[in-house]
């Protein structure tokens, strides 16, 4: 059986400690954030398109789907905070250790194509943004958009709290921004009232409605929820979980509450300046804005909209990269540095961009924001249907599994996605093959047994209870259920420690916190170095040159150290890689826990000094404690 990989964002994982006997407002200061940086996505510059158009053509009759929408994303975030809460493991972890590579491999893959699909509307409007304020040519502004990579790196390393502390600025500036719009607009209350009973004008205004939903319930936003209540510190008994999960249900409500009364702005402010002025046909984000200063008479609100463009473009990226490296760790037991996989993200997203409005022109942006739509819908199933599984798994969730009542209306909830997110996809392939006219073939014998073998795939997601309950399975699965809170056992001790010593002056202090895992006659401890001179790496530990002999001798005092105070201790010394010798070392002795020291390095430094623990960690059985040591 399958180790679990390492904690979901690790170096954020329990970060945010919650207090269990502070006030409840204490609590709540504490819990409150993941839900409001899930809830960018449901404001992201995908959103405006589908909220404009609906706004301008039908005035307020839409409004009842931004509420539908709403409804269906709460029950949805719930779940997914809830199944981070009570398993620790976000929803990329569940599929690896529940499904089979043959699975797992697929939905990895469509899982990144929709985070890139979404990061493209990042890139979008946020360029979009910058022509609007500053005159900067598209292709310019999409170029530009790459470097907000290196605010994402520095944001990263302030903390999640921090990080949460921007988002939360860059939604208010999104509110205000919208509400000073509302107020030049003056709408009508008594039309928006009416907006919240159900209707749907003609066809077209239910394949709006179809649009605003497939860009309201984003499958990345899932993978980001179950991760980021992972950074919250909570007591594990009962009692507490209960108490966590019931606040994260108020979080969460509240969050994409917000997002609805922004999403619900955007489409009054639509109605308001536009369908009253005779403007019916309004899609483009760009015409959006050019006409706002004629019709309000008012400058300030053209740039008002365009601000909030940016902020939106920024806050979603910033959630965006974090669902892309959750993704990645947790289908693959992968990780790589957040700078790369952040640059990585971007590009998928530039270079297509940049290529489209170099040949079709600026124009061609509003066909691109659909194509990503379409793309997201495309992989919604694939992580809703997963979800429910996963939080209707009694062995994974013991008393917290949902009821079943809530199961069937998380079911229902599906059900009407995946009916008009598939109705969307249908109608988007047609609209292809009527378009490409005499080359509809292409389409037809690529994009079309794309889609079948994706349905196939999609079944057996969906029987997979069902299929595994009776035996059924393909390939190897990885499965690890959690075990029942209160079953819980104390960990028996560490038979065989391992200290990773470098001669770097600190070498005290990493054996002092070995000692917190070893038990006096039952643990035993081996002190590990490998030689890096030029003579040892060429010729081996026998190559006996100065450094080696005085690093044996190093290695020999502390060991007599470390037995003077009744530890038994043995030593080894290699010569070569460093991080390839000590894996060497550690999985032939068996060692179940090793201690190695992390340096603190930072930028081109972290490159060179900083793979010595990311190989370890790769290539070893043992547990691996960092012990920070700063030069």
């Amino acid at each position: 059986m399958k180790k679990h990989s390492q904690n979901s964002l690790s170096e954020v994982h329990e970060s945010v400690i919650v207090p269990a006997k502070a006030s409840s407002w204490r609590r709540w200061l504490a819990i409150t954030g993941p839900a409001l940086m899930v809830s960018v996505g449901y404001m992201d510059p995908g959103n405006w398109a589908t909220d404009i158009a609906g706004g301008s053509r039908y005035n307020y009759a839409l409004i009842w789907v931004l509420l539908m929408s709403n409804l269906m994303a709460i029950l949805l975030q719930s779940l997914a905070a809830r199944l981070g809460i009570v398993s620790r493991r976000d929803l990329a972890q569940i599929c690896h250790e529940d499904y089979p590579p043959i699975v797992n491999i697929p939905l990895y893959i469509l899982a990144e194509i929709a985070i890139t699909a979404c990061d493209l509307a990042e890139v979008i409007g946020s360029a979009i943004a910058l022509q609007l304020l500053f005159g900067i040519p598209l292709l310019y502004g999409v170029i530009l958009t790459a470097l907000d990579t290196l605010l994402l790196l520095l944001l990263s390393h302030a903390g999640i709290r921090k990080l949460e502390s921007v988002v939360i600025a860059l939604v208010g500036t999104i509110g205000v921004a919208f509400f000073i719009e509302i107020l030049l607009g003056k709408p009508d209350w008594v039309g928006i009232v009416h907006g919240f009973v159900p209707s749907l004008p003609d066809a077209s205004a239910l394949y709006i409605s179809i649009g605003i939903l497939g860009a309201t319930v984003m499958p990345h936003n899932l993978y980001l929820h179950s991760s980021l209540v992972q950074t919250r510190k909570i007591g594990r008994d009962s009692d507490e979980i209960k108490k966590t999960l019931r606040w994260n249900t108020i979080d969460t409500s509240l969050a994409l509450n917000i997002a609805f009364f922004i999403n619900a702005a955007i489409l009054v402010m639509a109605a308001s300046v536009f369908h009253r002025n005779g403007y019916f046909e309004i899609a483009e984000i760009q015409d959006a804005h050019h006409l706002l200063e004629p019709l309000l008479g008012a400058s300030i609100a053209p740039i008002a909209f365009a601000i909030a463009l940016l902020a939106s473009g920024q806050s979603s990226t910033i959630t965006g990269t974090l669902a892309g490296q959750i993704v990645m760790e947790g289908y693959l037991n992968l990780r790589i540095r957040p700078w790369l996989r952040r640059l990585i993200t971007r590009l998928l997203a530039v270079i297509p961009a940049i290529i489209v409005i170099a040949h079709f022109g600026e124009n061609a942006t509003g066909a691109m924001l659909v194509l990503s739509q379409v793309v997201l819908s495309l992989q919604l199933p694939f992580a809703i249907i997963p979800l429910i599984n996963a939080v209707a798994d009694k062995r994974r969730m013991g008393e917290f599994s949902i009821s079943r009542k809530i199961k069937i209306l998380a079911w229902i909830v599906a059900g009407i996605i995946l009916s008009l997110n598939i109705k969307l996809i249908v109608d988007q392939i047609g609209a292809w093959i009527a378009d490409a006219g005499s080359d509809a073939w292409i389409v037809e014998v690529t994009v079309i047994p794309l889609a079948v073998l994706l349905g196939i795939l999609l079944l057996y997601v969906i029987a997979h209870p069902w299929l595994d309950k009776n035996g059924f399975r393909i390939g190897s699965v990885h499965r690890q259920a959690a075990q029942p809170i209160n079953t819980i056992q104390q960990p028996a001790p560490y038979t065989h420690v391992g200290v990773a010593l470098d001669f770097s002056g600190k070498d005290e202090k990493l054996l002092t916190e070995s000692l917190r895992f070893i038990r006096k006659k039952q643990t035993k401890l081996t002190l590990l170095h490998v030689v890096e001179s030029p003579v040892a790496r060429r010729l081996g530990a026998e190559g006996e040159d100065s450094e080696t002999l005085a690093d044996r001798e190093r290695l020999e005092k502390l060991s007599e150290m470390m037995k003077a105070n009744n530890v038994n201790t043995e030593w080894q010394i290699a010569s070569g890689e460093p991080g390839k010798e000590l894996a060497r070392m550690i999985n032939e002795s068996n060692i179940e826990l090793i201690v190695v020291g992390g340096h603190g390095h930072s930028g081109v430094s972290d490159l060179i000094h900083g793979t010595v623990i990311s190989d370890l960690r790769h290539h070893i059985k043992a547990n691996v404690v960092i012990v920070p040591i700063h030069d």
